[in-house]
């Protein structure tokens, strides 16, 4: 999709600051962070959101959630402790229309998150 941000940066035509890549998957810095640590793991294949996901893409979300695991182990929150949080719709907090997981951790987080 060539008017997805996050297809564009999975396909390399906007630079960011990796963390962790593998054929599936891109982790990265979040250009607007809410703690010291933040970072988005999304899927190279577009996904809309969380509700269109299918059977099928069953491997590919295992593999998000434990990509962000490695991903809080290379920040260095993983032992203190971080959040992994996917937004869904609007409601929810979704602000780009393709499946993301953010990690964010490096100080405590309240709960209530919103």
């Amino acid at each position: 999709m060539t008017d997805c941000i996050f297809c564009r940066i999975a396909a390399g035509e906007i630079p960011v600051k990796t963390i962790l890549e593998t054929d599936s998957l891109l982790a990265f810095h979040d250009l607007n962070p809410v703690a010291p640590h933040h970072a988005l793991v999304i899927p190279r294949r577009h996904i809309a959101t969380l509700d269109a996901a299918t059977p099928e893409d069953a491997d590919v979300l295992g593999e998000l959630l434990l990509a962000g695991a490695e991903v809080a182990r290379l920040l260095g929150c993983a032992e203190t402790g971080y959040r992994s949080v996917i937004n869904c719709n609007q409601d929810g907090g979704q602000s780009v229309y393709h499946l993301h997981l953010h990690i964010i951790g490096g100080r405590a987080l309240s709960w209530p998150p919103g």
